[in-house]
């Protein structure tokens, strides 16, 4: 929950600016419902895509404050952000609404960036794997294994978010290879083209080492893309 339109003016601008100069890289910006218009209106010349934080799983009703994948398509939006740890943790939402709502954005074509991953605790228990399958596979049950030809997963351990703490390259090449593999059981072509993103305390600095992993194909960034520089930096490292 940060921003506001003169802050965003000035982001935006920069990192288009940047951005023009990374044609291997695939740019996507997901911000607050409230300037998803200033998004499209700054974006929609450029290559960068724009998408929001999150979304209701039903179409329509009486859901005051809430916002339809509808809605957001009507904006332009390209993805949605589904599952984020915040999410989970603080609102309570749990795997199987998740899954709607991954599959309400996807039945509104847009393109669901599904969060998934662990706890400090669930670490600490070696409940990592069984936490990120459980997460996974509510998905796959809902919506069906094809449904991620047309959605990324966002590997995002949960004690890394926001405290400067960053799984190592190894741990979260480990994780990602575990949901590739997850996905394999279920189709080895769907999974060989699944798009995982690292999201944790990524920054320009570690960046370059965990893309290098096989199996991770990007990053989910938070606080580093509020300054223009270090996304850029990290975007560099794609």
């Amino acid at each position: 929950m940060h921003g506001s339109l003169a802050q965003n003016a000035s982001l935006l601008a920069a990192v288009k600016s940047g951005a023009a100069q990374l044609s291997r890289v695939d740019i996507a910006v997901c911000a607050p419902f409230p300037y998803l218009a200033q998004l499209k209106q700054e974006l929609s010349a450029s290559a960068i895509k724009w998408g929001a934080q999150d979304v209701h799983q039903l179409e329509k009703g009486a859901f005051t404050g809430e916002v339809s994948a509808a809605m957001l398509a009507d904006f332009g939006c390209a993805y949605v952000i589904v599952g984020h740890s915040e999410r989970r943790s603080i609102y309570g939402e749990s795997s199987r609404l998740v899954a709607e709502k991954f599959a309400a954005a996807q039945k509104a074509g847009l393109v669901p960036i599904l969060c998934v991953g662990e706890t400090l605790e669930q670490r600490e228990g070696g409940t990592t794997e069984a936490v990120v399958a459980e997460q996974l596979d509510a998905v796959i049950a809902l919506a069906g294994v094809q449904a991620l030809r047309k959605a990324v997963v966002a590997y995002e351990p949960v004690w890394a978010i926001g405290t400067g703490k960053t799984a190592t390259s190894e741990q979260a090449q480990q994780v990602h290879e575990f949901i590739r593999k997850r996905v394999a059981g279920h189709d080895a072509e769907v999974a060989q083209g699944l798009v995982i993103l690292y999201g944790g305390s990524v920054k320009a600095a570690n960046a370059p080492e965990l893309f290098a992993m096989a199996d991770i194909d990007g990053g989910l960034i938070g606080g580093a893309a509020l300054i223009a520089e270090d996304f850029l930096g990290i975007c560099r490292a794609g």
